[in-house]
């Protein structure tokens, strides 16, 4: 019996931390890292794979100076990636860290803890905060759309031009405004280089891949909705908590002035006594 006590008490120690841990957030916060990592990842991996094809296929070529081309502005989202998978990153922790205080169980681990004004504010701030990231990534997965259309329809016209014999369709960058007006960059399919293009595996993995950054884009919006779900029920929690706090403290202030009355009271019955 003297060896089964040590067990128990860290069978109970594991289930009070295991009890600790908001597990609404943590869900949150690995389906936005899972997410962000494909987002960041595969339109990484895409946007290059884009510029060897400009710059193969359609003899595209960087312009010297300080104008802004296509690969300037495929370099700018590049590193606006680095920036996105390094903010969420540190985003999702915040959450996870703000998930653990207002945890009803965390009371059972560090003791009853005081609900200040600052945490209502910090729970009220992270709501608002996750509701513009929401929004903006909507934003993110609308603009991803467009680069699948454009390689869905470059897909297509590959497909066609297999399927049916001496179809002539040609592929114009400036419906897309990749380039201007002036220049005439397009492939068709009686074309060398187009054959080539749709015989590389290069086309169909960078499609593929711009498609997994979608799919990673629409992942983070639903962490975002969930983290939005999980930050009212906390606000919740802590707005109730507020509550019985002031409660708690006004019952013990009466409970102590009842005491105080029924000792002042004692004591002047006894001084009349005596």
């Amino acid at each position: 019996m003297d060896f089964l006590a040590p067990k128990a008490g860290c069978f109970e120690c594991c289930i009070k931390c295991l009890g600790g841990i908001p597990y609404a957030s943590l869900i949150a916060t690995i389906l936005l890292y899972a997410g962000v990592a494909l987002f960041c990842g595969c339109g990484h991996e895409a946007l290059s794979g884009t510029v060897n094809i400009l710059q193969t296929y359609f003899e595209m070529t960087r312009v010297a100076g300080d104008v802004i081309d296509v690969f300037t502005m495929i370099d700018i989202f590049k590193y606006v990636i680095y920036g996105v998978a390094a903010a969420f990153f540190v985003y999702g922790i915040l959450l996870m860290v703000e998930g653990f205080f207002t945890t009803g169980a965390i009371k059972d681990l560090y003791g009853d803890f005081k609900i200040t004004t600052c945490g209502r504010c910090v729970s009220a701030w992270f709501i608002m905060l996750t509701y513009i990231f929401m929004l903006a990534w909507l934003g993110v997965t609308a603009f991803t759309s467009l680069p699948v259309y454009m390689y869905f329809n470059l897909w297509t016209i590959c497909r066609n031009a297999t399927l049916v014999d001496g179809a002539n369709l040609c592929l114009d960058l400036r419906q897309y405004g990749i380039v201007t007006i002036g220049e005439e960059k397009k492939v068709c399919t009686t074309s060398e280089s187009f054959i080539k293009m749709c015989d590389s595996n290069e086309l169909n993995m960078t499609f593929h891949l711009f498609i997994v950054a979608l799919a990673g884009a629409g992942a983070a919006v639903v962490a975002m909705v969930h983290y939005l779900m999980v930050l009212s029920a906390n606000w919740a929690y802590v707005k109730d908590a507020c509550r019985m706090q002031k409660y708690e403290d006004i019952k013990s202030k009466e409970e102590q002035e009842l005491h105080d009355i029924h000792s002042t009271r004692s004591k002047e019955r006894l001084n009349a006594y005596t």
